[in-house]
């Protein structure tokens, strides 16, 4: 068993990160929050979009569906029944890379909820009588992304900045909601759903050591399967048009960067942040309020294991496009050639308010420490984040982004009209 230190919210208080491998494959990490009054998990397992067969786009996500309606002895009705009796605020999502499970709950309800999760994912009915519901779900939200143009953009930048496989979104396609079958669901379950690479995250008003025992009852004698390295992304430069007899056009861009872990991200994250972190950003002032060219402009970070990338969006009108366009990207260009002091001194405080307030949260912080350690292999304490957020200079982060200009640009726009790219 490892362990780390760090400083909770009240300084007076220590904090241990506990990390203990399971002999089936799964990890679990523990951060005690004693100053509050919940507990929350994150059950990560190697399931997620890239796992899916390339005509069965949408399985991941309907699996992780299936999975909670009905488990163990409990009908789809009861898990419900129970998970609300027991004051669980619960979510459940598919990544890239992981189908997640996660709830907050008042810390006395804890292990009752880990035991019924540990159901969910290990026992599941699957009933096959529910497959249509499920699947009119997906539907759904398919439709809503492709009526919301903002969505639509951005789920067609990001397929264009990963390739087919790693850029999917999580929804699928009409044509491979409609193929999916119960016996595709049986299959993925089967092949995915096990404690190989499965990580277990706990925060909270908690003890480590209960933690763990509770977690090798509850999954000690699960399964586990080898998971395989993470595909490569298959992205390139280039620029697509939607055409859309709109008022509006709709402009998302994204150009590769690096993933977390990677010693320069946080001088590139801070590049990030000046440009778009707040209202005092440089995106929102000087494209938005100083020019008046859009009504919303944005940009951000994303990261897989092994890719990373910057995506962008702006909303404008058709006579103002192609200048929000050529200004935006102008000004992520241009970022290292006019940096101040305080941009960065911003951009630093803002983080450590987020870092405050994850120490409020339980399922926060049980959230950051899945990601942790899937992208890095460990869990990074608050305390080190902090410490490296501080040492950041303003030289850091010029030599980074002149070293590294953006490049390879990804570029999707919805409206009337093509821009000149």
């Amino acid at each position: 068993m490892s362990t780390s230190t760090e400083s909770a919210a009240d300084p007076s208080s220590r904090s241990e990160i506990t990390t203990h491998p399971l002999p089936c494959g799964m990890t679990v990490l523990v951060q005690p929050m004693p100053w509050l009054r919940t507990a929350a998990f994150t059950l990560s397992l190697r399931s997620g979009i890239q796992t899916e067969p390339d005509n069965r786009a949408g399985l991941a996500s309907m699996v992780c569906e299936m999975v909670q309606r009905g488990a163990g002895s409990f009908s789809s009705r009861d898990l419900v029944a129970i998970q609300d009796n027991l004051g669980m605020d619960r979510n459940s999502g598919v990544s890239t890379a992981t189908a997640s499970f996660g709830a907050a709950m008042p810390s006395e309800s804890f292990a009752e909820a880990l035991k019924l999760y540990a159901d969910i994912v290990r026992r599941p009915h699957l009933p096959s009588d529910q497959i249509e519901d499920a699947r009119m779900m997906m539907v759904q939200e398919l439709r809503a992304v492709e009526d919301e143009p903002t969505q639509r953009v951005m789920k067609r930048v990001r397929e264009l900045h990963y390739g087919s496989r790693l850029g999917r979104g999580n929804q699928g396609t009409m044509e491979s909601l409609a193929a999916i079958n119960s016996d595709d669901i049986r299959q993925f379950y089967q092949a995915n759903y096990h404690a190989g690479g499965a990580i277990l995250t706990v925060a909270g008003r908690v003890e480590a050591d209960a933690v763990v025992r509770l977690a090798q009852e509850a999954f000690g004698d699960w399964r586990s399967e080898d998971f395989g390295d993470a595909p490569l992304p298959s992205g390139a430069a280039v620029y697509e048009h939607i055409q859309a007899a709109s008022s509006q056009t709709h402009i998302a861009f994204a150009f590769p960067s690096i993933p977390y872990g990677h010693p320069d991200y946080f001088a590139m994250r801070a590049g990030i942040g000046i440009l778009s972190d707040g209202m005092s950003s440089r995106l929102f002032d000087r494209v938005r309020e100083k020019r008046g060219l859009c009504y919303t402009v944005s940009a951000s970070c994303h990261s897989l294991i092994n890719a990373g990338g910057v995506f962008g969006y702006a909303g404008t009108t058709p006579a103002r496009a192609q200048e929000t366009l050529d200004v935006t990207l102008g000004e992520i260009r241009n970022l290292p050639s006019d940096l101040e002091q305080s941009e960065l001194d911003r951009w630093k405080v803002r983080i450590e308010s987020g870092l405050i307030m994850e120490q409020e949260s339980s399922a926060s912080r049980a959230s950051s420490l899945a990601s942790d350690f899937y992208q890095i292999g460990r869990a990074m304490p608050t305390a080190e984040l902090s410490e490296i957020i501080a040492a950041l200079t303003l030289d850091d982060v010029k030599g980074y982004w002149e070293q590294h200009p953006p490049s390879d640009y990804r570029i999707v726009t919805l409206g009337p009209e093509k821009l000149n790219v």
